[in-house]
């Protein structure tokens, strides 16, 4: 543990509560993606966010499920304290560089570049310094200043809305010079929302949902998608089936179709992110550690093995998993099997159709793609969402993608 990575984050929670509403479809920031990718970077200690919380009471109950202190800047107390929870976020991350010294790394979750010259100075104290924003709310200035920057949109577990069910005119603000300040839009009521709407930078604009869907499911989804809940096993474990049973579900599960992911496909989706972050191989040790940061009451006997290495194994034996002797003895190097290319992703999503009888709504087949293949991920491939990676393999020769409007939803046709 001592040569671990120590976290600290920081949240701008305006800026990037906001900007995901602009520029994302209207939909619900969720602190969850941010804190599973960060779960193979390191060991986080620290989870602050800022914000004057008397406009986002719905946010706070999905960032206390994720263990993040709040800290309350009131906006409107007789005079503009516009900056005062930015210069308080400042202050506060000095004050634990020089206080903190086993903190290795800031994580500082904002787009504005108002914060570029504090990551500079982190960078000068021997600081490793990582940006997380929502890519058209954040500025240029300050993903170059960043050690490593992670746009939430491109986060695995962030579903992108690829289309709008009606785009509507919007008016545009003007973006303040050499800040993006314009691109935070303040907390504000909502109706005032669309009179600050900051204007995206070469980026083509993604239209809002319709407010009350927004407003009225947004939250409580997003608040639900990573409790982080463990399954109950079976009365009699079976190793066969280590993933989700259907009759346990979760009313404010987010994932599609309602199913949440499988043991296969967590374990395959943080070996991705750990080859993709580390340096060098992984091991079952350093597996085992991240899984259990992303959910702390992970346990493999929950599945019916008696150690790690057992469960290992199994997903070997299964195609899952690749192992191969590591540094020391009992704790081997895991890896992925070759996952192929874009074709190759595509011949997957077919056979799946097929498997359904040659056709399937769009909603549940990615859960149904990634029992195949747990390690599948559309924004690997490059697209930003699972309808966009359809159209893709529609464009391709490998389904046809038609809307039914009896099913309300998508209808996947293999060729």
């Amino acid at each position: 543990m001592d040569n671990e990575e120590r976290l600290a984050v920081f949240i701008d929670y305006e800026n990037l509560a906001l900007g995901a509403r602009e520029h994302l479809g209207g939909m619900q920031f969720d602190f969850g993606p941010i804190a599973d990718a960060l779960a193979v970077r390191g060991r986080v200690v620290v989870r602050r966010a800022y914000a004057d919380w008397s406009y986002f009471d719905e946010d706070r109950r999905a960032l206390t499920r994720h263990q993040v202190e709040l800290i309350e800047m009131p906006q409107r107390m007789g005079a503009s304290r516009k900056n005062a929870a930015d210069i308080k976020m400042v202050v506060d991350v000095i004050e634990m560089a020089f206080e903190r010294d086993y903190i290795s790394t800031f994580v500082m979750c904002t787009g504005d570049s108002d914060f570029s010259p504090l990551v500079h100075k982190l960078r000068e104290l021997n600081k490793r310094v990582i940006g997380v924003g929502v890519e058209l709310s954040t500025s240029r200035l300050l993903p170059a200043a960043c050690d490593e920057f992670l746009f939430y949109d491109r986060l695995e577990g962030v579903d992108v809305p690829d289309e709008a069910p009606a785009p509507a005119p919007k008016s545009r603000g003007r973006r303040r010079a050499g800040t993006a300040a314009g691109a935070r839009a303040r907390a504000v009521p909502s109706e005032e929302l669309a009179e600050k709407a900051p204007e995206a930078e070469a980026a083509e604009p993604v239209a809002p949902e319709e407010p009350a869907a927004k407003d009225e499911t947004g939250a409580k989804g997003r608040a639900a998608s990573s409790s982080g809940r463990r399954r109950k096993p079976k009365a009699t474990p079976e190793p066969a089936d280590v993933g989700v049973h259907d009759d346990v579900q979760d009313d404010e599960a987010d994932e599609p179709g309602g199913e949440s992911p499988t043991m296969e496909v967590r374990v395959a989706q943080t070996l991705k992110d750990m080859q993709a972050s580390a340096e060098g191989s992984v091991t079952a040790s350093m597996l085992k550690r991240t899984l259990v940061r992303k959910d702390p009451t992970f346990s493999e006997s929950d599945y019916g093995f008696r150690t790690f290495g057992e469960f290992l194994r199994f997903l070997a034996e299964r195609g899952f998993v690749v192992l191969s002797d590591g540094p020391s003895k009992g704790d081997p190097e895991v890896s992925l099997p070759e996952a192929g290319n874009a074709d190759s992703a595509f011949a997957l999503l077919r056979a799946v159709v097929q498997g359904s009888g040659g056709n399937a709504v769009l909603s549940g087949l990615k859960n149904r793609v990634r029992k195949e293949r747990p390690d599948f991920s559309e924004k690997a491939l490059g697209y930003r969402g699972f309808l966009q990676f359809a159209k893709a393999a529609q464009t391709a020769g490998a389904i046809d993608l038609t809307w039914d409007d009896d099913a309300d939803d998508y209808l996947v046709t293999a060729r």
